[in-house]
Protein backbone atom coordinates (compact mmCIF):
# COMPACT_ATOMS: atom_id res chain seq x y z
CA UNK A 1 0.00 0.00 0.00
CA UNK A 2 3.06 2.50 -0.11
CA UNK A 3 3.54 2.87 -3.74
CA UNK A 4 -0.17 3.99 -3.57
CA UNK A 5 -0.31 6.45 -0.97
CA UNK A 6 3.14 7.87 -2.79
CA UNK A 7 1.44 7.75 -5.79
CA UNK A 8 -1.84 9.55 -4.15
CA UNK A 9 0.42 12.66 -2.62
CA UNK A 10 2.47 13.06 -5.85
CA UNK A 11 -0.55 13.37 -7.91
CA UNK A 12 -1.91 15.57 -5.29
CA UNK A 13 0.97 17.71 -5.05
CA UNK A 14 0.82 18.26 -8.84
CA UNK A 15 -2.83 19.16 -8.87
CA UNK A 16 -2.73 21.58 -6.41
CA UNK A 17 0.40 23.41 -7.91
CA UNK A 18 -1.37 23.12 -11.79
CA UNK A 19 -4.08 24.85 -9.71
CA UNK A 20 -2.32 27.78 -8.59
CA UNK A 21 -0.47 28.56 -11.29
CA UNK A 22 -3.80 28.11 -13.67
CA UNK A 23 -5.21 30.86 -11.27
CA UNK A 24 -1.73 33.01 -11.93
CA UNK A 25 -1.81 32.06 -15.57
CA UNK A 26 -5.84 33.31 -15.88
CA UNK A 27 -5.35 36.66 -14.15
CA UNK A 28 -1.79 37.80 -15.58
CA UNK A 29 -2.52 37.38 -19.23
CA UNK A 30 -6.26 38.29 -19.16
CA UNK A 31 -4.76 41.55 -17.24
CA UNK A 32 -2.38 41.72 -20.30
CA UNK A 33 -4.94 41.13 -23.13
CA UNK A 34 -7.84 43.88 -21.40
CA UNK A 35 -5.13 45.78 -21.38
CA UNK A 36 -4.09 45.90 -24.93
CA UNK A 37 -7.64 45.79 -26.20
CA UNK A 38 -8.04 49.30 -24.70
CA UNK A 39 -5.10 51.08 -26.07
CA UNK A 40 -6.30 49.93 -29.25
CA UNK A 41 -9.12 51.60 -28.73
CA UNK A 42 -11.20 48.20 -29.49
CA UNK A 43 -15.27 47.53 -29.03
CA UNK A 44 -17.13 44.85 -29.92
CA UNK A 45 -15.83 45.03 -33.88
CA UNK A 46 -12.75 43.38 -33.56
CA UNK A 47 -13.13 39.74 -31.72
CA UNK A 48 -10.39 39.43 -28.71
CA UNK A 49 -8.40 36.70 -29.65
CA UNK A 50 -6.45 38.00 -26.97
CA UNK A 51 -9.01 37.00 -24.20
CA UNK A 52 -10.42 33.79 -26.60
CA UNK A 53 -6.38 32.96 -25.76
CA UNK A 54 -6.11 33.57 -22.75
CA UNK A 55 -9.54 32.05 -21.65
CA UNK A 56 -7.84 28.66 -23.74
CA UNK A 57 -5.32 28.62 -21.48
CA UNK A 58 -6.61 28.88 -18.31
CA UNK A 59 -9.98 26.65 -18.69
CA UNK A 60 -7.40 23.76 -20.02
CA UNK A 61 -5.63 23.82 -16.74
CA UNK A 62 -8.38 23.63 -14.97
CA UNK A 63 -9.65 21.04 -17.11
CA UNK A 64 -7.07 19.27 -16.52
CA UNK A 65 -6.96 19.98 -12.75
CA UNK A 66 -9.81 18.10 -12.36
CA UNK A 67 -8.97 15.20 -14.83
CA UNK A 68 -6.19 14.72 -11.66
CA UNK A 69 -8.80 14.73 -9.09
CA UNK A 70 -10.75 12.06 -10.92
CA UNK A 71 -7.14 10.04 -11.26
CA UNK A 72 -6.66 10.45 -7.71
CA UNK A 73 -9.71 8.68 -7.05
CA UNK A 74 -8.73 5.61 -9.17
CA UNK A 75 -7.07 2.99 -6.87
CA UNK A 76 -4.78 0.50 -8.64
CA UNK A 77 -6.00 -3.09 -9.40
CA UNK A 78 -5.00 -6.31 -7.22
CA UNK A 79 -2.21 -7.28 -9.74
CA UNK A 80 -0.56 -3.78 -9.53
CA UNK A 81 -0.01 -4.65 -6.08
CA UNK A 82 1.67 -7.93 -6.48
CA UNK A 83 4.10 -8.07 -4.56
CA UNK A 84 6.37 -11.24 -6.28
CA UNK A 85 6.57 -8.95 -9.83
CA UNK A 86 10.08 -7.17 -10.38
CA UNK A 87 9.72 -3.61 -10.88
CA UNK A 88 12.13 -3.02 -14.48
CA UNK A 89 14.81 -0.42 -14.19
CA UNK A 90 15.39 0.04 -18.28
CA UNK A 91 13.10 -0.62 -21.52
CA UNK A 92 14.74 -2.06 -24.44
CA UNK A 93 13.54 -0.05 -28.19
CA UNK A 94 13.36 -2.85 -30.51
CA UNK A 95 12.28 -0.49 -33.48
CA UNK A 96 14.78 -1.12 -36.12
CA UNK A 97 15.76 -4.64 -34.39
CA UNK A 98 14.53 -6.24 -37.65
CA UNK A 99 16.40 -4.33 -40.21
CA UNK A 100 19.72 -5.01 -38.87
CA UNK A 101 21.74 -4.89 -42.30
CA UNK A 102 20.57 -1.37 -42.88
CA UNK A 103 20.92 0.04 -39.47
CA UNK A 104 24.68 1.61 -40.31
CA UNK A 105 22.87 2.94 -43.51
CA UNK A 106 19.83 4.28 -41.85
CA UNK A 107 22.35 5.78 -39.27
CA UNK A 108 24.19 7.92 -41.56
CA UNK A 109 20.25 9.09 -43.32
CA UNK A 110 19.31 10.15 -40.12
CA UNK A 111 22.57 11.43 -39.16
CA UNK A 112 22.06 14.09 -42.31
CA UNK A 113 18.77 14.92 -41.68
CA UNK A 114 19.70 16.05 -38.08
CA UNK A 115 22.81 18.05 -38.77
CA UNK A 116 20.48 19.77 -41.91
CA UNK A 117 17.81 20.10 -39.19
CA UNK A 118 20.30 21.83 -36.78
CA UNK A 119 22.02 24.12 -39.82
CA UNK A 120 18.73 24.97 -41.27
CA UNK A 121 17.10 26.62 -37.88
CA UNK A 122 20.41 28.17 -36.92
CA UNK A 123 20.05 29.79 -40.38
CA UNK A 124 17.13 31.46 -40.17
CA UNK A 125 17.44 32.39 -36.36
CA UNK A 126 20.91 34.22 -36.82
CA UNK A 127 19.20 35.65 -40.74
CA UNK A 128 16.59 37.49 -38.15
CA UNK A 129 19.13 38.48 -35.85
CA UNK A 130 20.76 39.90 -38.63
CA UNK A 131 18.54 41.44 -40.58
CA UNK A 132 16.49 44.92 -39.20
CA UNK A 133 13.52 44.26 -42.18
CA UNK A 134 13.19 40.82 -39.74
CA UNK A 135 12.28 42.23 -36.41
CA UNK A 136 8.45 42.07 -36.35
CA UNK A 137 6.62 39.81 -34.70
CA UNK A 138 5.93 37.06 -37.19
CA UNK A 139 9.69 36.61 -37.01
CA UNK A 140 9.85 36.29 -33.64
CA UNK A 141 7.31 33.98 -33.40
CA UNK A 142 9.56 31.98 -36.49
CA UNK A 143 12.76 32.71 -33.92
CA UNK A 144 10.77 30.76 -30.89
CA UNK A 145 9.73 27.73 -33.37
CA UNK A 146 13.29 27.32 -35.10
CA UNK A 147 15.02 27.17 -31.26
CA UNK A 148 11.79 24.28 -30.32
CA UNK A 149 11.96 22.43 -33.67
CA UNK A 150 15.73 22.01 -32.77
CA UNK A 151 15.22 21.04 -29.43
CA UNK A 152 12.43 18.75 -30.32
CA UNK A 153 14.31 16.81 -32.39
CA UNK A 154 17.40 16.53 -30.09
CA UNK A 155 15.37 14.97 -27.71
CA UNK A 156 14.75 11.99 -29.63
CA UNK A 157 17.44 11.87 -32.99
CA UNK A 158 20.67 11.28 -30.98
CA UNK A 159 19.41 8.86 -28.97
CA UNK A 160 18.28 6.99 -31.59
CA UNK A 161 21.51 7.39 -33.52
CA UNK A 162 23.05 5.76 -30.57
CA UNK A 163 21.14 2.33 -30.88
CA UNK A 164 21.56 2.13 -34.44
CA UNK A 165 24.94 1.69 -33.60
CA UNK A 166 24.90 -0.52 -30.63
CA UNK A 167 23.82 -4.17 -29.89
CA UNK A 168 21.89 -3.50 -26.28
CA UNK A 169 19.26 -0.88 -27.36
CA UNK A 170 18.31 0.48 -23.91
CA UNK A 171 17.33 3.17 -21.38
CA UNK A 172 16.67 3.46 -17.95
CA UNK A 173 13.47 4.53 -16.31
CA UNK A 174 15.15 7.44 -15.10
CA UNK A 175 16.28 7.88 -18.56
CA UNK A 176 12.93 7.62 -20.54
CA UNK A 177 10.88 9.56 -18.14
CA UNK A 178 13.18 12.46 -18.69
CA UNK A 179 12.86 12.38 -22.61
CA UNK A 180 9.44 12.05 -22.42
CA UNK A 181 9.16 15.11 -20.31
CA UNK A 182 11.22 17.07 -22.68
CA UNK A 183 9.70 15.62 -26.40
CA UNK A 184 5.92 15.88 -24.72
CA UNK A 185 6.57 19.84 -23.47
CA UNK A 186 8.52 20.72 -26.62
CA UNK A 187 5.03 19.23 -28.90
CA UNK A 188 2.79 20.51 -27.02
CA UNK A 189 4.34 24.06 -27.02
CA UNK A 190 4.59 24.01 -30.28
CA UNK A 191 0.73 23.14 -30.71
CA UNK A 192 -0.24 26.32 -28.83
CA UNK A 193 3.00 28.46 -30.92
CA UNK A 194 1.26 27.17 -34.30
CA UNK A 195 -1.91 29.14 -32.90
CA UNK A 196 0.23 32.01 -31.63
CA UNK A 197 1.65 32.73 -34.98
CA UNK A 198 -2.04 32.19 -36.89
CA UNK A 199 -2.94 34.96 -34.39
CA UNK A 200 -0.50 37.09 -35.83
CA UNK A 201 -1.74 36.51 -38.98
CA UNK A 202 -5.08 37.35 -38.37
CA UNK A 203 -4.13 40.65 -36.34
CA UNK A 204 -1.67 41.65 -39.54
CA UNK A 205 -4.50 40.89 -42.56
CA UNK A 206 -8.02 41.47 -41.24
CA UNK A 207 -6.55 44.63 -38.64
CA UNK A 208 -3.36 46.09 -40.74
CA UNK A 209 -4.09 49.93 -39.68
CA UNK A 210 -3.57 48.47 -35.90
CA UNK A 211 -1.24 45.63 -36.22
CA UNK A 212 1.91 47.60 -34.51
CA UNK A 213 -0.31 48.47 -31.98
CA UNK A 214 -2.36 45.22 -30.99
CA UNK A 215 0.84 43.05 -31.42
CA UNK A 216 3.46 45.01 -29.54
CA UNK A 217 6.50 43.70 -28.16
CA UNK A 218 4.88 43.05 -24.51
CA UNK A 219 2.22 41.46 -25.93
CA UNK A 220 4.04 39.01 -28.50
CA UNK A 221 6.74 37.98 -25.36
CA UNK A 222 3.50 37.07 -23.31
CA UNK A 223 1.86 34.89 -26.91
CA UNK A 224 4.70 33.13 -26.48
CA UNK A 225 5.33 32.82 -23.15
CA UNK A 226 2.08 31.53 -22.31
CA UNK A 227 2.63 29.25 -25.29
CA UNK A 228 5.99 27.23 -23.06
CA UNK A 229 4.06 27.43 -19.80
CA UNK A 230 0.82 25.95 -21.18
CA UNK A 231 2.88 22.78 -22.45
CA UNK A 232 5.06 23.02 -19.59
CA UNK A 233 2.50 22.75 -17.10
CA UNK A 234 0.16 20.30 -18.88
CA UNK A 235 2.77 17.91 -19.70
CA UNK A 236 5.35 17.88 -16.84
CA UNK A 237 1.30 16.93 -14.99
CA UNK A 238 0.63 14.50 -17.45
CA UNK A 239 4.25 12.42 -17.88
CA UNK A 240 4.24 12.18 -14.33
CA UNK A 241 0.85 10.39 -14.11
CA UNK A 242 2.16 8.08 -16.15
CA UNK A 243 5.44 7.15 -14.42
CA UNK A 244 3.92 6.50 -10.91
CA UNK A 245 2.40 3.38 -12.96
CA UNK A 246 4.35 0.49 -11.66
CA UNK A 247 6.51 -1.56 -15.20
CA UNK A 248 7.40 -4.81 -14.82
CA UNK A 249 7.40 -6.56 -17.86
CA UNK A 250 7.74 -6.59 -20.75
CA UNK A 251 10.60 -4.07 -21.18
CA UNK A 252 10.06 -3.87 -24.79
CA UNK A 253 9.11 -0.65 -25.97
CA UNK A 254 8.05 -0.91 -29.96
CA UNK A 255 9.20 2.52 -30.83
CA UNK A 256 12.62 4.00 -31.53
CA UNK A 257 11.89 7.01 -28.08
CA UNK A 258 9.92 6.62 -25.04
CA UNK A 259 6.36 8.27 -26.84
CA UNK A 260 3.67 7.84 -24.51
CA UNK A 261 1.24 5.02 -25.79
CA UNK A 262 3.82 2.48 -25.99
CA UNK A 263 5.22 3.48 -22.84
CA UNK A 264 1.70 3.08 -21.24
CA UNK A 265 0.93 -0.05 -22.60
CA UNK A 266 3.86 -1.93 -20.75
CA UNK A 267 2.40 -0.75 -17.13
CA UNK A 268 1.44 -4.40 -15.61
CA UNK A 269 -1.83 -2.20 -14.34
CA UNK A 270 -4.87 -0.99 -15.51
CA UNK A 271 -4.41 1.48 -17.42
CA UNK A 272 -8.04 2.25 -18.97
CA UNK A 273 -8.00 6.18 -17.24
CA UNK A 274 -4.40 6.50 -18.95
CA UNK A 275 -5.62 5.93 -21.85
CA UNK A 276 -8.74 8.28 -21.57
CA UNK A 277 -7.01 11.06 -19.85
CA UNK A 278 -4.75 11.30 -22.35
CA UNK A 279 -7.37 10.99 -24.95
CA UNK A 280 -9.00 13.95 -23.38
CA UNK A 281 -6.11 15.79 -22.90
CA UNK A 282 -5.36 15.13 -26.90
CA UNK A 283 -8.22 16.27 -27.52
CA UNK A 284 -7.82 19.79 -25.64
CA UNK A 285 -4.52 20.32 -26.30
CA UNK A 286 -4.23 19.23 -29.38
CA UNK A 287 -7.58 19.91 -31.39
CA UNK A 288 -7.68 23.34 -29.28
CA UNK A 289 -4.92 25.04 -30.82
CA UNK A 290 -6.33 23.60 -34.29
CA UNK A 291 -9.65 24.94 -34.19
CA UNK A 292 -7.92 28.14 -33.05
CA UNK A 293 -6.14 27.86 -36.07
CA UNK A 294 -9.22 27.08 -38.30
CA UNK A 295 -11.23 29.84 -37.24
CA UNK A 296 -8.12 32.41 -37.58
CA UNK A 297 -7.83 31.32 -41.14
CA UNK A 298 -11.45 31.31 -41.95
CA UNK A 299 -11.51 35.45 -41.13
CA UNK A 300 -8.33 35.44 -42.87
CA UNK A 301 -9.85 34.33 -46.21
CA UNK A 302 -13.02 35.84 -45.76
CA UNK A 303 -10.89 39.43 -45.57
CA UNK A 304 -8.87 38.16 -48.33
CA UNK A 305 -11.78 37.25 -50.77
CA UNK A 306 -12.80 40.78 -50.09
CA UNK A 307 -9.59 43.00 -51.27
CA UNK A 308 -10.17 44.70 -54.39
CA UNK A 309 -7.07 43.91 -56.40
CA UNK A 310 -5.54 40.55 -57.25
CA UNK A 311 -2.17 41.57 -56.64
CA UNK A 312 -3.59 42.23 -52.47
CA UNK A 313 -5.02 38.98 -52.33
CA UNK A 314 -1.58 37.37 -53.74
CA UNK A 315 0.47 39.22 -51.19
CA UNK A 316 -2.12 38.39 -48.75
CA UNK A 317 -1.99 34.71 -49.28
CA UNK A 318 1.96 34.53 -49.65
CA UNK A 319 2.24 36.05 -46.39
CA UNK A 320 0.19 32.94 -45.02
CA UNK A 321 1.67 30.21 -47.34
CA UNK A 322 4.74 29.20 -45.20
CA UNK A 323 2.70 28.83 -41.58
CA UNK A 324 -0.17 26.69 -43.42
CA UNK A 325 2.41 24.25 -45.06
CA UNK A 326 3.48 23.90 -41.66
CA UNK A 327 0.89 23.32 -39.50
CA UNK A 328 -0.54 21.00 -42.34
CA UNK A 329 2.67 18.70 -41.78
CA UNK A 330 2.83 18.87 -38.20
CA UNK A 331 -0.90 18.52 -36.96
CA UNK A 332 -1.57 16.52 -39.83
CA UNK A 333 0.90 13.15 -38.32
CA UNK A 334 0.28 14.35 -34.80
CA UNK A 335 -4.11 14.28 -35.04
CA UNK A 336 -3.48 10.67 -36.38
CA UNK A 337 -1.13 9.58 -34.12
CA UNK A 338 -2.97 10.88 -31.14
CA UNK A 339 -6.82 11.19 -32.01
CA UNK A 340 -6.83 7.76 -33.75
CA UNK A 341 -9.29 5.06 -31.90
CA UNK A 342 -6.89 2.63 -30.06
CA UNK A 343 -8.43 -0.16 -31.52
CA UNK A 344 -6.66 0.72 -34.82
CA UNK A 345 -3.46 1.24 -33.20
CA UNK A 346 -0.29 0.07 -35.53
CA UNK A 347 3.24 0.10 -33.94
CA UNK A 348 4.65 -0.07 -36.52
CA UNK A 349 2.56 2.35 -38.66
CA UNK A 350 3.34 4.71 -35.64
CA UNK A 351 6.51 4.71 -36.13
CA UNK A 352 6.71 6.14 -39.32
CA UNK A 353 4.26 8.24 -38.71
CA UNK A 354 6.40 9.30 -35.62
CA UNK A 355 9.64 9.86 -37.78
CA UNK A 356 7.64 12.39 -39.69
CA UNK A 357 7.27 14.74 -37.22
CA UNK A 358 9.61 13.77 -35.20
CA UNK A 359 12.68 13.82 -37.93
CA UNK A 360 11.44 15.07 -41.60
CA UNK A 361 9.07 17.72 -40.60
CA UNK A 362 11.69 20.21 -38.40
CA UNK A 363 14.05 19.37 -41.30
CA UNK A 364 11.30 20.60 -43.64
CA UNK A 365 10.02 23.79 -41.73
CA UNK A 366 13.50 25.96 -42.63
CA UNK A 367 13.13 25.20 -46.25
CA UNK A 368 9.31 26.32 -46.15
CA UNK A 369 10.12 29.39 -44.59
CA UNK A 370 13.25 29.98 -46.54
CA UNK A 371 11.54 28.99 -50.28
CA UNK A 372 8.13 30.04 -49.52
CA UNK A 373 8.58 33.78 -47.84
CA UNK A 374 10.06 36.72 -50.34
CA UNK A 375 11.45 38.57 -47.16
CA UNK A 376 13.07 35.53 -46.01
CA UNK A 377 14.92 35.15 -49.19
CA UNK A 378 15.42 38.48 -49.93
CA UNK A 379 16.96 39.05 -46.36
CA UNK A 380 19.25 36.21 -47.27
CA UNK A 381 20.53 37.41 -50.19
CA UNK A 382 21.05 40.74 -48.49
CA UNK A 383 23.31 39.15 -45.79
CA UNK A 384 25.08 36.29 -48.52
CA UNK A 385 26.13 39.69 -50.28
CA UNK A 386 26.92 42.05 -47.41
CA UNK A 387 29.09 39.42 -45.71
CA UNK A 388 30.76 37.30 -48.14
CA UNK A 389 29.92 38.11 -52.04
CA UNK A 390 27.74 39.78 -54.30
CA UNK A 391 24.84 37.94 -55.08
CA UNK A 392 24.56 36.95 -58.67
CA UNK A 393 21.74 38.51 -60.93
Amino acid sequence: MARVTERAENQAMMSYFLLYLSFVHAKHFTAIATKQKRRAGETDSVPDFHLIFCAYCSLSCIFFFLLSIIYLQMPYKKEELNESQTVLTEFTFVAFSYLQELQVLLFLVFLLIYLLTIMGNIVIILLIKLSPSLHTPMYFFLVNLSFLEMCYTTSVVPQMLVHLLVEHKSISIVGCAAQMYVFTILGLTECCLLATMAYDRYVAICHPLQYTLIMSSRVCVCLAAASWVTGFLVEVAQTTWIFTLPFCGPQQIRHFFCDILPVVKLACADTSMNEMALFGLSMLFIMGPFLLILVSYVRIISTILKMPSAESCHKAFSTCSAHLMVVSLFFGTVLFTYLQPRSSYSPNTDKMISLMYTVVTPLLNPVIYTLRNKEVKGALKKTLARNFCPWPS
